[in-house]
């Protein structure tokens, strides 16, 4: 069997080559010697065919392991992402469905079994400290690696904004082979040359206008084709697009709109017992003793069980008792009212101010990582040097479904209920913590009703499954259905990092940009969460703590980004856009300082400094047509950002009544490739955009004392539909390949609200959330 994969750097245009720092990449990959180069050269393994045959149902033949075709010409669509809003089980099947040219009402959906032809290969390359100009052959060849490596792994990954751009090639190319499959076997069946032969609708045309259906070819098709590849068959051009491209509905809508869409917490079991969780409410605390009596003797109540071994260091979850009864609402009150000593935590002390603090003196002390350096900031000719210093909070994700996942442990075997991102790694970790082979684990994988990186941990699945292993007597075997509530949420998260940075710029007389430097400091997220989840250590830079900063397009001569990282004592995860999220408003936000004290417009200079990014540039001219003038007593603010492979220019339009920030209309043009579904594209813009504003204006969660002060939406408020304001989006036409859509729309919607005020207030807002003095 041939491989039939190309390198990416294949599809990707030649360009300058990458800078000596981002060499250090190749220094591991060189320690390893011959074996690992010649490795590294050889050809991907093949993501068409599955490990094990696609499970099908009676009458239905698979044709790889992603498609398999019933006899009445239902096509079964393996979907290897969880939908948690974003759309997967639409724009997905699309694209498979769009080269085996079937037509979507025939298409049905299939959850994707644990295997590593469906791992992310995408997450992977896009991970690394690369600027987006960058285009050389160090690049190439590292994503290259990276990408081999992600194909070994098999990590099944929700996140990154990498679905659609991950599923581009192989879902194509399975549709594509499948095609070629039947085509072959209607070639066979007429005993006719296959070039001759059309497809359409999921039929194979006949010359004279005899037709065969793909479900009368199927059986066939698996026989006569198993040994066409991906290398065989030719892609369809954007120009054959019929498919691709449209406005196609939802398919989850209408179950969504009735209700009868199943979320994590919907999951029914016969005999299913409830569980709640009283969790530590310090930082690092642990369970010094509890007094299960007093829980036992409430209504309903089944099992008291400590939970905190099944837990790494780092987790959301933390150290805490679990209450098993009858019913979810039996389970919380005894678990509010269970008796528990809390062992004293070396973070007793710990809060927000003092780790602002800390973080001003490592800037000071730490020069860091400097992830892109051009030039020198020993400028001549400089006039005018602009300071400023910007800081942000840590984000809980407060997902609108909340933290849940159901298990049973029953004759050896797993059997989970979950809405989580990263299927794989759950069932990973839930073998782990059951103690039984992952071959015995399986999971049922149920719409998320949000996920914001939040169900990219496995705290809660380790918790469930601690509990159910529990489970002894007559007990044993029985399903427990775990919940927490928002207030385990909001105080048990992994949040985004809180963040300090610094800027100086040098401008010459004429007010031109001679120098730009900057400096933060935060925790990295990758320190953690590859050691609590995947079990791989957590060292050495992390991009995702600089993004935002370092691949700016403005062209300025001399520049350098460096950031420091900080240990975080705090459980620290991965927000919608990641470090791009507060980034965006840092960079953004000094750029229109350094616009004013050069007596420009910030649009302006931003025109200037994109002189050599036409689609950067394009992308604002649209959104600024599309926006107009800002009405009387209005003001519009303006940013732009590339963030997940995605070009966005966002104008705000900002009212201010005494101290209350008012946002009534948003506007947003993006590039971002190729648009395999416009609507889909512009509910990923008012979802990001919702999501973004509510950090923006309310977003904050503190701590004193070693504990989170929120609670709830009381006081960590989510835009409510009322102060919602309108979105406009408008998607610049582009023939590159599809890039990320889910986070790309929250980054600049903080700075374009800040520049507003500014221009109503006269006040600059350098720390999130934006509060009015």
């Amino acid at each position: 069997m041939r491989d039939s994969n190309t390198p990416e750097q294949d599809r990707t245009e030649a360009g300058k080559p990458a800078r000596g720092r981002r060499r250090f990449l190749l220094g591991g990959l060189a320690a390893g010697g011959a074996l690992l180069v010649g490795w590294g050269c050889a050809p991907p393994r093949q993501r068409l065919r599955s490990a094990s045959p696609l499970a099908v149902e009676a009458g239905a033949v698979a044709l790889n392991g992603w498609v398999a075709i019933a006899a009445d010409g239902t096509v079964s669509v393996v979907v290897p992402r969880s939908e948690m809003g974003q759309g997967v089980n639409t724009a997905l099947p699309m694209l498979l469905a769009e080269e085996l040219d079937a037509p979507l009402a025939n298409v049905r959906i299939s959850q994707a079994p644990i295997d590593k032809i469906f791992g992310n290969l995408t997450v992977l390359r896009e991970n690394l400290p690369f600027h987006p100009d960058d285009r050389g052959s160090v690049r190439q060849g590292v994503q290259w690696v990276m990408g081999k490596v992600g194909r070994e792994l098999g990590l099944m990954f929700t996140g990154g904004s990498t679905s659609v751009k991950d599923a581009w090639g192989p879902m194509r190319e399975a549709g594509a082979v499948a095609r070629a499959m039947l085509v072959r076997a209607a070639a066979e069946q007429w005993k006719l040359d296959a070039a001759r032969l059309s497809t359409r609708d999921g039929y194979v045309l006949h010359p004279d206008g005899r037709r065969l259906g793909y479900g009368e070819l199927a059986a066939r098709a698996a026989v006569v084709g198993a040994d066409i590849e991906a290398g065989d068959v030719r892609l369809k051009t954007p120009a054959e697009f019929r498919l691709i491209g449209q406005p196609v509905p939802r398919r989850d809508s209408p179950a969504k709109v009735s209700g009868s869409a199943l979320f994590g917490i919907d999951a029914r079991v016969p005999g299913m017992l409830y569980a709640a969780v009283k969790m530590a409410p310090v930082v690092g605390a642990g369970v010094a003793s509890f007094d299960a009596a007093k829980a036992m003797a409430m209504p309903g109540v089944v099992k008291v069980v400590e939970v905190s071994s099944a837990l790494p260091e780092f987790s959301g979850a933390g150290a805490g008792v679990a209450v098993v009864a009858k019913t979810w609402w039996q389970a919380r009150q005894a678990a509010a009212s269970l008796p528990v000593e809390w062992s004293a935590s070396p973070h007793a002390g710990l809060s927000s101010e003092a780790i602002f603090a800390d973080f001003a003196k490592l800037l000071d002390s730490e020069t860091g990582f400097t992830y892109f350096e051009s030039g020198s900031q020993d400028v001549q000719g400089s006039a005018q040097t602009i300071q400023a210093e910007y800081r942000a909070p840590f984000l809980a994700h407060a997902t609108m479904e909340p933290i849940n996942c159901t298990a049973q442990l029953k004759d050896g075997k797993l059997k989970l209920w979950s809405s989580t991102q990263v299927p794989s790694v759950a069932v990973e970790v839930a073998a782990r913590v059951a103690g039984v082979d992952r071959a015995d684990v399986s999971l049922d994988l149920m719409l998320l009703g949000g996920g914001f990186g939040r169900r990219l941990e496995t705290d809660m699945v380790a918790q469930a499954v601690a509990i159910a292993k529990a489970l002894s007597g007559q007990l044993s075997g029985q399903p427990v259905q775990l919940i927490w509530t928002r207030e385990d949420d909001i105080t048990h998260d992994v949040y985004r990092p809180q963040a300090l940075a610094r800027f100086t710029a040098r401008l010459d007389a004429e007010g031109r940009v001679l120098a730009w430097d900057n400096k933060s400091v935060s925790g990295a997220i990758g320190h953690q969460y590859f050691p609590r989840n995947l079990g791989l250590p957590g060292i050495g830079p992390d991009k995702t703590t600089a993004e935002g900063e370092y691949d700016m397009q403005y062209a300025i001569p001399n520049r350098r980004i460096a950031h420091v990282i900080a240990g975080s004592a705090v459980p620290i995860g991965y927000w919608r856009s990641v470090g791009h999220s507060h980034n965006a408003f840092f960079k953004e936000g000094f750029l229109d300082e350094v616009a004013h004290a050069a007596g420009k417009d910030p649009v302006q200079l931003r025109r200037e400094l994109l002189r050599g990014h036409p689609r950067h540039l394009a992308v604002l001219e649209a959104a600024l047509a599309k926006a107009g003038t800002a009405p009387d007593g209005r003001a519009h603010g303006v940013a732009v950002h590339q963030s997940f492979g995605s070009i966005v220019a966002q104008v705000a339009e900002v009212s201010v009544i005494g101290k209350q920030i008012r946002v009534h209309r948003v506007v947003c043009a993006v590039d971002c490739g190729i648009v395999v579904n416009p609507n889909i594209v512009a509910q990923q813009v008012e979802s990001a955009v919702v999501f973004g504003l509510s950090a923006a204006l309310g977003g904050e969660i503190t701590l004193k004392d070693g504990r989170v002060q929120q609670g709830n939406f009381g006081d960590y408020p989510v835009l409510r539909m009322s102060e919602a304001p309108l979105v406009e989006t408008v998607i610049v036409p582009s023939m590159e390949a599809p890039e990320g859509m889910g986070e790309p729309a929250t980054p600049p919607v903080a700075p374009a609200v800040a520049s507003a005020l500014f221009k109503l207030t006269g006040q600059r807002l350098r720390s999130l959330p934006l509060r009015l003095a």
